[in-house]
């Protein structure tokens, strides 16, 4: 009886909650429809649309939305809500299938009800916030707004780039000494900055025609027009161009990071940007063509960290679209020389009620010092007309290097630029060149050019013949004593195919000669120092060398280079004649193919030996001939063409450098059998707020066998500068290898945690991190402790000093304090392994100058 009771009360549960379901699924609640701006009456999507006191929605782009009941409804009414509009309450009915279409009124009210104030203002929050939700709508949508979401597209471009030198004193315009270059500081501007005085001494400008492709992905830039001020054969005008277009690029709103100044600022549309930033909704506007917009005020939520403040203007309908933008840096951001930085974007709305890019403006002004009258003003404007969109193109226009400039682009007369200037020059800019051009001609300019360039470059010029370096003219090291060099080369007027170079070097110490003289012909009739490159050059040294010391935009005999820790007595006597052929491509592709004779002799703590049938031998020296070939990729690349080196402007693309090298045996007396293959990259990785990091892989292996001189002998340091390439702790020479692969990160965390540190963020201090790991190795048949009949490492002492990287990597690594005093790095260098090694330095204290933003 018992078991029939209970069995009677589950069936009694079953059926009652089946009658639950069949009531959940008649009585269900679904609500449908369409939400639009009622102005606009363009779809608004994201729209919230709840059940009130209960579950909701949100619409779609479309602006469609589906609502429905999964229970009990206690209040027969939906509640739509979006910021920036006025919220609607609309009774249901309960359990049908019903459409409901909406229309939304903009709120004044609703985005006037944030006042900004600097004084005891409530705590910001992001949840909860209005202009938080707004702004993450904003960069939601951003894959709608950007140039990305055609097929195609193209337009039409025109870029002005100006540099002026702001409110000189009047104590330098009427000095006597400028008398005759009175004529430049009457060409002042007074009207564009409120309160400067300008007197402009650079501008250029460019015209191009632009293309975007989606599929296979493709953007093509063919300049039809390009003019620019010369300053003459002193000055690199190409560099200076690439040098101030790299300072100033395009700014894409859209982009999570804006490029300025050779850093990356953080976007206030970042998908990052509700961390970094704080946004204030200010007020509601109409545009000229009767568009309401929210404008939108944005702060950073740490001053000194490299963001923005301003006000963008966001429109209402349905794009959240950027239509106009005004921002500008803090004044207490961590960058040196820039006193102010201002960007201003304007947008249109096209046919396709999508927004594109009108007008951008980018001014600047920077000076030694934060405060002060004097400085350097520049501005760069980039407008754009003639939009089409997704009009298909044939492939050849697309093909080929993805910036081209038209051979007739620099030719152009006054009258091309003024039918298709964008935008008039005034009349202080219309002058620019013919003033530039007047002083390129004066006599006492190309003095203080020519002084100038001695002072920075060390050469100083006789006509056709320049002398220099003169860094070099002096250095001393333990084995030579003291040592005077002089040489010269010639230049471009004596001839533009023909080049020699030369220079002869006397040591006190050794009393002996060395000598270098070369022969250059230039294939393509430019300078040898010009980009892009294509010569034959033919050369001859005779000189002394510090094996594993490689230097960077410094030459051997640099007088600073004489100053050197722990003992620094190893050095080779070369004799080495070299015939090389390198020709540079535009797309910054190049080949180089080489032949080199190379004779050298030990000297000092080197001593060159091996072990045959008689015993223990001298080997008084080494020869080998080689031929080589190189092939180096560097996509994009710019740089300042010095006097004898290219001072690189780094940015995000790689480069990438494949060698090869053959040494053949019984080719003029070559001793050696052996293949060389190395692979170098470089790249630097930008990381947002984290700052950025310079990455370096390389690796090689050598085929054959040979003796140890022959081999890589890895980059060390003795200086007590700072080497970016080399490894700081290591003694000339320590390591050898035949096959190594290596890693270098230097990271830049651009002030990510002084800033937070009230001390340091007043000095603007900024954090370095470095480490360098060195795989390595020799094989046996390489090792000259297994195979005595190769020339033995060397010993000082009866204690070898040089070693293979065979048991373990080489590490070190340093922690450092940049942008002190605006120029300084100090770096806290540490060795991690082969510690036991003999004269060796485990910790150091390191500097490198550095001009840096």
């Amino acid at each position: 009886m018992e078991r029939k009771r209970t069995l009677i009360k589950y069936l009694f549960s079953l059926l009652f909650l089946l009658l639950g379901f069949a009531y959940a699924a008649v009585s269900q609640t679904v609500i449908q429809g369409k939400v639009v701006d009622t102005v606009t009456k363009q779809p608004l999507q994201y729209v919230s649309v709840v059940f009130k006191g209960g579950r909701g929605t949100v619409t779609d782009s479309l602006g469609n939305y589906t609502l429905q009941s999964t229970g009990k409804i206690s209040n027969p009414t939906i509640q739509i809500s979006y910021v920036g509009y006025i919220t609607i309450s609309r009774p249901i009915a309960i359990g049908k299938e019903q459409t409901i279409n909406l229309e939304m009124e903009t709120d004044p009210r609703a985005v006037n009800n944030v006042t900004v104030t600097t004084n005891k203002r409530a705590k910001y929050r992001n949840k909860n916030n209005p202009a938080v939700e707004l702004i993450r709508r904003v960069i939601e949508n951003k894959p709608i707004n950007r140039t990305e979401r055609y097929n195609y597209l193209q337009y039409d471009q025109y870029e002005k780039l100006e540099v002026s030198l702001s409110s000189i004193p009047e104590k330098i315009t009427n000095s006597k000494l400028l008398r005759k270059y009175q004529f430049l500081f009457d060409n002042k501007d007074t009207v564009s900055v409120r309160g400067k005085s300008l007197m402009p001494v650079y501008l250029e400008e460019t015209l191009s025609k632009k293309y975007y492709r989606r599929n296979p992905e493709k953007t093509k830039t063919i300049v039809t027009g390009q003019k620019q001020v010369n300053f003459g054969e002193y000055i690199d005008n190409q560099g200076v161009s690439s040098y101030l277009n790299r300072l100033v690029m395009d700014v894409d709103i859209y982009d999570n990071n804006i490029p300025l100044f050779t850093y990356q600022f953080l976007s206030p549309i970042a998908d990052l940007g509700p961390t970094f930033y704080m946004y204030y909704i200010k007020d509601t506007v109409t545009d000229e063509n009767g568009r309401k917009l929210i404008k939108m005020y944005f702060t950073p939520r740490n001053t000194n960290d490299l963001l923005f403040r301003g006000n963008m203007y966001i429109t209402l309908d349905g794009n959240y679209a950027v239509q106009k933008l005004n921002m500008f840096i803090s004044k207490n951001a961590n960058l040196n020389w820039v006193r102010e930085l201002h960007i201003d974007l304007d947008f249109e709305k096209s046919e396709d009620s999508r927004y594109h890019i009108k007008k951008s403006s980018v001014m600047a002004e920077a000076g030694i010092t934060k405060s002060g009258a004097s400085g350097f003003y520049g501005s760069r404007t980039v407008s754009y007309k003639n939009y089409v969109v997704n009009k298909p193109l044939s492939d050849s226009v697309y093909n080929g290097p993805s910036l081209v400039k038209l051979d007739k682009a620099g030719l152009h007369t006054d009258s091309f630029w003024l039918a298709n200037r964008h935008d008039s020059l005034t009349h202080t800019e219309s002058k620019i060149y013919s003033n530039i051009d007047s002083l390129e001609k004066m006599p006492s300019f190309r003095r203080a050019m020519a002084i100038a360039t001695l002072l920075v470059a060390g050469y100083t010029s006789f006509g056709p013949f320049e002398v220099g370096p003169v860094n070099a003219f002096y250095s001393f090291n333990p084995i030579e004593g003291f040592k005077l060099r002089l040489g010269g080369r010639t230049t471009p007027k004596m001839s533009k195919r023909i080049y020699f170079e030369t220079y002869g070097a006397y040591g006190f110490k050794d009393e002996k000669w060395k000598y270098f003289l070369s022969g250059t012909y230039s294939i393509n009739n430019k300078s040898i120092y010009e980009y892009p490159l294509n010569f034959i050059r033919a050369s001859y040294q005779k000189d002394t060398k510090i094996p594993g010391q490689e230097l960077q935009f410094v030459s051997e005999d640099n007088f600073l280079l004489s100053f050197k820790r722990g003992k620094n007595d190893k050095l080779l006597y070369n004799d080495i004649f070299k015939l090389e052929y390198i020709h540079e491509l535009p797309s910054h592709l190049s080949y180089t193919f080489g032949f080199k004779h190379w004779q050298h002799q030990p000297a000092g703590a080197i001593s060159y030996s091996k072990v045959d049938t008689t015993g223990t031998v001298a080997v008084d020296h080494i020869t080998t001939t080689e031929l080589s070939g190189e092939l180096r990729w560097a996509p994009h690349e710019q740089f300042y063409q010095g006097k004898v080196y290219r001072i690189p402007i780094i940015n995000e693309y790689p480069i990438l450098t494949l060698r090869f090298t053959a040494g053949v045996k019984g080719l003029f007396g070559s001793e050696y059998n052996y293949q060389n293959l190395n692979l170098r990259v470089e790249k630097r990785a930008y990381m947002s707020q984290l700052g950025y990091s310079d990455l370096v892989l390389e690796g090689g292996y050598i085929f054959g066998q040979l003796p140890y001189p022959l081999m890589t002998i890895h980059r060390a340091n003795q200086t007590y500068a700072y080497q970016l390439n080399s490894y700081n702790l290591m003694n000339f020479m320590e390591f050898v290898s035949d096959h190594y692969a290596g890693v270098t990160i230097d990271h830049h965390f651009n002030g990510l945690i002084f800033n937070r540190i009230p001390l340091m963020r007043k000095l603007k201090l900024r954090e370095l991190l470095s480490v360098k790991v060195l795989y390595g190795g020799v094989r046996d048949e390489n090792n000259p402790n297994l195979n005595p009949a190769l020339i033995k490492f060397p010993s000082l002492e009866g204690t070898t000093t040089s070693f293979s990287l065979s048991k373990e990597p080489y590490i070190e690594g340093s922690v450092g304090v940049g942008n002190i005093f605006k120029l300084i790095r100090v770096d806290l260098v540490k060795r991690f392994t082969y510690l036991n090694n003999p004269y060796i330095a485990t910790i150091g204290v390191r500097t490198r100058f550095k001009f840096d933003f």
